[in-house]
């Protein structure tokens, strides 16, 4: 399992800039289904649990079972101290900083301010790919898609979130910032491709390092021992944000970045915002209005620009009609 990645070196190196395929975005959707069940997961699981020890918890109980099931398909987690560096540099960037970032801005600003300035992921990997990779420079299309994308997502939250605009500027600011740290931390971890660390132990690496790195942060800040004993509802949700948000979505998206590229697999965070309200709905019972639906057509364009072919096929029917 810690093997060559699937033609990651010599002259077979994967077409990054290529229109994703149906696997490739049926996984894509999939994550972004996983990603969006956190939301009501940890909307539970945050009421017993402090930020910094749910995350602990997520990271190191994702980490573990992956390893398990590396170790037990026969793989192992790849001990070069190159490799192991890499795991903490990637868990430093695509975690324990842009998420205590989020933690602290939504302190600070809504839930929805957040989700907006979240919304920038794909926009600063797409320039973080273009600055760092010779193979995803920034294009029209993906830049177009990638901004519609993100106004999608500003209309799916509705006119309400901007209210604090003006206000709490280094919040905003520390949101933007983790944005920032999840479009560089998406590119970073496309180099286990190149290191010849297959998706699984990559997954498995990261978030074990992330769980080690946010574990003594939970143990000397949220002292963890003077709470109060979580309800069996806070358990069964942080659990399932472990197992399903967590490592089962992280696995799936080393699989994604590996063959679709950084650009192409930061688009999941667009959706995950979708995908977080119709959970709701299905789940929670609630309601969708119509600026709701509008912004996930809006979504639905941005992605449909991204990958291009929607559009090219409008044009060759147009000329054939």
């Amino acid at each position: 399992m810690t093997g060559q990645s699937g033609g990651a070196q010599g002259g077979n190196r994967p077409n990054y800039n290529r229109p994703m395929n149906a696997r490739e975005w049926a996984l894509l959707l999939v994550v972004a289904f996983l990603w969006g069940s956190a939301f009501l997961f940890v909307a539970v699981a945050v009421k017993a649990f402090p930020p910094l020890t749910l995350g602990a918890i997520r990271l190191m109980l994702g980490g573990s079972l992956l390893t398990c099931i590396l170790y037990a398909t026969g793989g192992k987690l790849p001990l070069q101290p190159k490799i192991i560096l890499w795991f903490f540099a990637v868990a430093l960037v695509n975690s324990l900083v842009p998420i205590y970032l989020m933690s602290w801005a939504q302190q600070h600003i809504s839930v929805g301010l957040t989700a907006i300035l979240n919304g920038a992921v794909p926009l600063t990997t797409l320039f973080a790919a273009h600055l760092l990779t010779r193979e995803e420079k920034l294009t029209g299309a993906k830049l177009a898609g990638t901004l519609a994308g993100l106004a999608g997502v500003a209309f799916i939250v509705g006119p309400d979130a901007l209210k604090g605009l003006d206000t709490n500027l280094l919040a905003q600011f520390a949101a933007f910032l983790a944005a920032v740290f999840f479009g560089f931390g998406t590119v970073f971890g496309r180099r286990f491709r190149s290191l010849g660390v297959a998706p699984l132990a990559a997954t498995a690496g990261t978030l074990t390092a992330s769980g080690l790195m946010f574990l003594p942060l939970a143990i000397v800040i949220d002292r963890p021992w003077t709470l109060a004993a979580p309800n069996m509802a806070a358990i069964a949700s942080a659990l399932a944000a472990g197992l399903f948000s967590t490592a089962t979505a992280h696995f799936l998206f080393f699989r994604l970045l590996s063959t679709a590229g950084a650009t192409n697999a930061s688009l999941v965070t667009l959706i995950s915002v979708p995908s977080a309200i119709l959970l709701g709905m299905l789940v929670l019972g609630e309601t969708l209005d119509t600026r709701q639906i509008a912004g996930m057509l809006i979504v639905a364009l941005g992605l449909a620009i991204v990958d291009g072919r929607p559009f090219a096929k409008l044009r060759e029917a147009l000329r054939q009609g």
